[in-house]
């Protein structure tokens, strides 16, 4: 049997902490820490590791100042906040429905972010933040619509994904509309977007997933128990006292704002919501949604992304969601397979 160690806090509040979980998180973390001092400190103004964290704490010269505060950080934490965010959105999804398949960029609450953008770059020529905005309302529009659709007393796994797949569906019909009829600029800016990218990202966009974070994060870490024991089935997590669908409800629309947003700061990036909870279960070998685990994990993924995305491949620097989609892509299949060796599907 696993170790697993119960803490009491000094209010009476008893915690449950698997060593190994603990000790993969902080692993996960620092190496996403290390991967971002990586990130600061590689480009056309090369800087040390060791130079780099002497300017993060405020010891660094003028240009170093400005390179890493204003050209370089803001760029990592985006890449950070928004591989956490999808990560954990993946792990709801996937605990909700009680399928390593569904994930937010499978059963179209991805897609519906996309929809929302776009539909603001082509019909109404936006800028940056209502793109921004319109990506937000895209993705609760479209999770309000799958909820709705799959209601039949009660929201359960096995229609949840069957109705976000058929959603997706219909949404990536839309999205392929909306480029038909754009102009060519439009297009173009379009097209660039759903790549998925970190490039231009500066404070702007820092600030607001960093709210989003600061609010969502505990609520959802807070529903965690409740979440595991959803996993269990409704009527096992009701003989629990779980009160399932208002559960569901609070945890369906978090999942769904931490898409959207992420959506929003960066573009469509592919795959970590679904490979990065499961890369996090294989590696604690603990049951549950794992949330601290995958949050990690996403920032970890797409932060070593993000640095393939434009370090190795000499001067041609890919979007990061190309460099999401190729792995995520492979992934993907072997998850497959691996499924269907298991008589899973």
């Amino acid at each position: 049997m696993k170790a697993v160690k119960a803490i009491r806090t000094p209010g009476g509040l008893s915690v449950r902490v698997d060593p190994r979980s603990a000790v993969i998180v902080l692993l996960l973390a620092a190496a996403a820490g290390a991967a971002g001092v990586v990130s600061i400190g590689s480009g056309d103004f090369p800087m040390s590791f060791g130079d780099v964290v002497a300017t993060l704490l405020g010891d660094g010269t003028p240009i170093q100042e400005y390179i890493v505060q204003e050209l370089r950080l803001p760029r990592v934490l985006v890449a950070l906040l928004v591989g956490a965010s999808l990560a954990l959105s993946g792990a709801i999804f996937q605990s909700l429905s009680r399928n390593p398949l569904g994930s937010p960029d499978v059963i179209g609450f991805g897609q519906g972010s996309t929809v929302g953008a776009l539909t603001v770059i082509v019909l109404f020529q936006g800028g940056s933040l209502a793109v921004a905005g319109g990506a937000v309302a895209g993705g609760l529009v479209t999770g309000i619509a799958v909820y709705v659709l799959a209601w039949k007393r009660g929201v359960h796994g096995f229609r949840l994904v069957l109705v976000g797949i058929g959603v997706a569906a219909v949404l990536t019909a839309v999205i392929h509309f909306l480029i038909t009829k754009a102009d060519l600029v439009d297009a173009t800016r379009a097209t660039l977007w759903m790549t998925g990218s970190l490039d231009g990202r500066d404070w702007a966009q820092v600030r607001p997933l960093l709210g989003m974070c600061a609010v969502l994060m505990p609520l959802v870490f807070l529903h965690g128990r409740s979440l595991r024991m959803l996993e269990m089935g409704d009527d096992a997590a009701y003989a629990l006292g779980v009160p399932v669908e208002r559960t569901r409800v609070v945890l369906m629309g978090s999942g769904v704002l931490f898409i959207s947003v992420a959506t929003a700061a960066a573009g469509p990036i592919a795959f970590v919501a679904l490979s990065a909870p499961q890369l996090a279960r294989r590696l604690t070998r603990s049951p549950g949604p794992n949330l601290a685990a995958a949050a990690v994990m996403g920032a970890a993924l797409l932060m070593v992304a993000d640095w393939v995305a434009t370090h190795a491949f000499g001067d041609r620097r890919l979007p990061v969601g190309v460099v999401t989609g190729v792995l995520g892509g492979c992934y993907l299949l072997w998850l497959l397979v691996t499924e269907r060796k298991a008589g899973r599907i």
